[in-house]
């Protein structure tokens, strides 16, 4: 119980007011807030479900004349022996939210479920079913059916057009005696008022049908959109051509309501193409996915879908082949090509107790591998996710746009009735006259641009920065990426490769070098600090054997403790030891000698006594240093955040080009100084990769996670760099300062049509067929100019 969201697919809209009037209805509901996307036709709904259900609001979008797109789910279900098994599904899966519908067949052992996609999935479905004792799996022919609804679409608009087109290629002609009847160039019957009449129905009423659903449904559910426009302004044309015909004129407007029709949906087909290949970058990651995997069941390997294997299944992956999902190798020793994932070109050698990540390619050897996690769960499954929210997700400059479009038509219909009146009664303009200007200026008004300025560039910005690993979890943070003036690193793991080693072990004590590796190795092994690993590694390359610990405590910041023959021992920093009445000075200088080479020292001691020292250094990222460059080139004030001492952070720092460093920051004070950062008027972009990191993550103004940190980071971040290369942080700023430059140019071009457009036509400048060409195409511009943020180059000369 409690806030909850959930996407319904909505289908109808046809411009931005159709989105801007969904979203003010579901938002006057008490505890809803709504985004209503018109590219992606998704809505998406927070609700408390205390106060509001799913069905409630699919009722508000069908009531506003708009249809909320179900699914259906075909099941091969196992285990049932009688009518009560059945029965008992149905009831189950009935009572789940966003499932209308459930069928269940007991001699056929197949299940139909309507669900409403977005509220419920199908892996929720199964696993309801599999809780009650039964199995069950999709039963459906090809996957490849659901993909081609696009290119179905794209189908019926190419038809229509070309059905109009035939129809109106006569009729257009026959504008050429309107405007030199002297000429005689074309013939007599063609001029005929009924046989222009029997030419523009069809048009009129078959292929711009589809116009007068739209107004219906709009002006049923209280809002006006594109279609009421179009519809209005043809249908005058249309019928007082009708009128005319019938008293005997023969000075007729078919020519104009048919190829305003054929204009838009031209219009139509050249936008559904090109939004078509907006969505490319999904794709191409669902292109990465393995379709089958080779499990070993019962001993026997068998050739079995990738939607069949289950979480613990033995996979065996030969060489050559892509990794079917992620888990970690059982047995067995390969390389594996990661640069799907990491951007990292060298193979990863990967042996018993490694992980892998699916849709990765194996080299040379073959493994085997334990699933731990298949479907919707997998690395690769959880980026098009992502992918799928930010392309589907608002951008702030969005609802601006929403405000103005949802009081564009109503105003437009107002000045097309005010240019009429105009016309007729104070300019004494004849009735065909004042009826063309009114027409010309209902078609130029179609804010179809308008909705489409912001959602394409959101859409083709994430897909390209998904191609180059960089994962926007929203359309606001795409915009907000660039609005900012100070980038935070963390270091270990972000400027570092977060794979320390053992470089100098120093005893002060009567212990050996080996004894004192020994010790430290035995209380670091309960850790999973990357420096203490890197003592534990050394340890068992030197085949030492841990001793046993008791009473373990982790202190944050600060070090280890724990009981080893009744003797305390502790390891970490100088604070540690001095707050436990340890004296160091004696070493200083020592210490301070490895430091300043960028090492960190950690001292060992055995009750109040320091027994010795142990260095490790974190090897620096080669791309580091080239990225913290180009964010000063871009005037970004760069600075280093760390829980190590000031002189190994500085050596550090120093070595990459970072002047300003926070060291000694414990790891619950990395969002305090975040805060602290932003009080001082500063716009920061936040990075790092720990666990410890994520409250500053989420307290930044752009939370960067990279992405070969940990889960946890992800979640708290913003953008995913997925390549752990430094040089990701200035190409997602420089991808979102180009995102907006497009959005802004979208803006611009869908305004300037309207702006200038609506005068002229007003003006009885513009012939009404001109309008229609110049309302289609400019959908078509819009779109046009989103699919060159594809082309950019975010790589930059260093």
């Amino acid at each position: 119980m409690g806030i909850k969201k959930i996407h319904l697919p909505v289908q109808g809209m046809t411009c931005a007011s159709c989105s801007s009037r969904i979203e003010k209805v579901l938002n006057k509901q008490d505890g809803v807030e709504a985004s209503v996307n018109l590219t992606m036709e998704k809505a998406t709904v927070q609700y408390d479900d205390e106060k509001y259900t799913v069905q409630q609001a699919v009722e508000k979008i069908e009531k506003l004349g708009f249809h909320v797109q179900e699914e259906k789910l075909d099941l091969a279900i196992e285990g049932m022996t009688c009518a009560a098994c059945s029965a008992r599904i149905e009831k189950v899966v009935s009572k789940l939210d966003g499932v209308q519908q459930a069928t269940v067949n007991l001699t056929m052992e197949r299940g139909t479920i309507e669900y409403t996609p977005g509220v419920v999935d199908e892996e929720t479905i199964i696993k309801r079913i599999e809780k009650i004792g039964f199995k069950a799996k999709p039963h459906r022919a090809d996957d490849q059916d659901k993909a081609s609804k696009k290119d179905e679409a794209v189908r019926k608009q190419k038809f229509l057009f070309l059905f109009s087109l035939a129809f109106s290629i006569p009729l257009f002609v026959t504008m050429i005696d309107h405007f030199y009847p002297e000429t005689m160039l074309l013939p007599h019957w063609l001029m005929n008022g009924y046989l222009q009449w029997a030419l523009a129905t069809p048009v009129q009423f078959y292929a711009g049908l589809q116009f007068y659903k739209g107004a219906y449904k709009s002006l049923r559910g209280g809002s006006a959109n594109m279609d009421v426009l179009v519809a209005m302004g043809t249908s005058a044309a249309y019928f007082y051509s009708v009128y005319l015909v019938l008293t005997g004129e023969v000075y007729l407007f078919f020519e104009t309501s048919a190829v305003i029709i054929t204009l838009i949906l031209l219009g139509k087909l050249l936008e559904a193409r090109a939004k078509g290949s907006t969505s490319e970058a999904i794709k191409k990651l669902m292109g990465l996915q393995a379709k089958k995997a080779t499990v070993i069941r019962n001993g026997e390997e068998m050739l079995i879908a990738i939607t069949d294997v289950e979480v613990n299944d033995l996979v065996r992956v030969k060489p050559g082949e892509k990794i079917p999902v992620d888990g970690i190798v059982e047995e067995g020793y390969s390389t594996v090509d990661e640069s799907m994932l990491t951007g990292e070109s060298l193979p990863v050698e990967k042996q018993a107790g490694e992980e892998v990540i699916g849709a990765t390619i194996n080299k040379h050897g073959s493994i085997t591998l334990k699933a731990t996690k298949v479907g919707k769960e997998t690395t690769l499954s959880q980026i098009i996710k992502v992918v799928e929210e930010a392309q589907g997700s608002k951008a702030p400059i969005q609802r601006m746009v929403d405000i103005i479009s949802g009081y564009f038509v109503p105003g437009a219909v107002m000045i097309a009735v005010l240019s009429f009146l105009g016309w007729y009664f104070l300019a004494g303009a004849s009735f065909q006259d004042a009826l063309i200007n009114f027409t010309a200026v209902l078609v130029i008004a179609c804010p179809c641009a308008l909705g489409l300025a912001t959602p394409t560039s959101i859409m083709v910005g994430t897909g390209k920065g998904a191609e180059n690993g960089i994962l926007y979890k929203g359309g606001e943070h795409l915009e907000r990426a660039h609005h900012t003036d100070t980038v935070v690193l963390d270091k270990t793991g972000t400027i570092t490769k977060g794979t320390p080693e053992v470089t100098d072990i120093v005893s002060f004590s009567s212990y050996t070098d080996e004894e004192l590796l020994q010790m430290a190795a035995s209380i670091e092994n309960y850790s999973e600090h990357p420096l203490g690993m890197a003592i534990v590694n050394k340890a068992k390359e030197e085949a030492l054997t841990f001793v046993e610990i008791s009473q373990f405590e982790a202190i944050p910041g600060h070090g280890l403790q724990g009981s080893f023959h009744d003797k305390t021992l502790r390891i970490g920093t100088r604070k540690l030891m001095i707050e436990h009445g340890i004296s160091v000075d004696v070493y200083e200088d020592e210490m301070m000698n490895l430091e300043r080479d960028g090492k960190t020292v950690m001292l060992v001691a055995e009750n109040n006594q320091l027994l010795g020292s142990i260095a490790v250094a974190d090897q620096v990222k080669e791309t580091s240093q080239e990225a913290v460059t180009e964010l000063k080139k871009m005037g970004y004030q760069v600075m280093m955040i760390t829980g190590d001492n000031e002189r190994t952070a500085k050596a550090i720092a120093h070595s990459v080009g970072i002047d300003h460093v926070l060291a000694e920051v414990l790891p619950e004070e990395k969002a305090e100084q975040v805060k602290q950062l932003q009080e001082d008027g500063k716009h920061v972009i936040m990075v790092g990769d720990g666990i410890n990191d994520a409250p500053a993550l989420a307290t930044a103004n752009i939370g960067m996670a990279i992405g070969t940190g940990t889960d946890v980071a992800m979640e708290a971040a913003d953008i995913t760099l997925m390549r752990g290369d430094l040089r990701s942080i200035p190409q997602a700023i420089r991808l979102s300062h180009l995102t907006m430059r497009n959005i802004k140019q979208n803006l611009f071009w869908a305004f300037i049509y309207n702006s200038i457009g609506l005068p002229i036509a007003a003006l009885g400048l513009l012939a009404p067929w001109i309008a229609g060409a110049a309302m289609a195409f400019s959908s078509v511009s819009v779109v046009s100019n989103a699919l060159r943020l594809k082309r950019v180059k975010l790589e930059y000369k260093s």
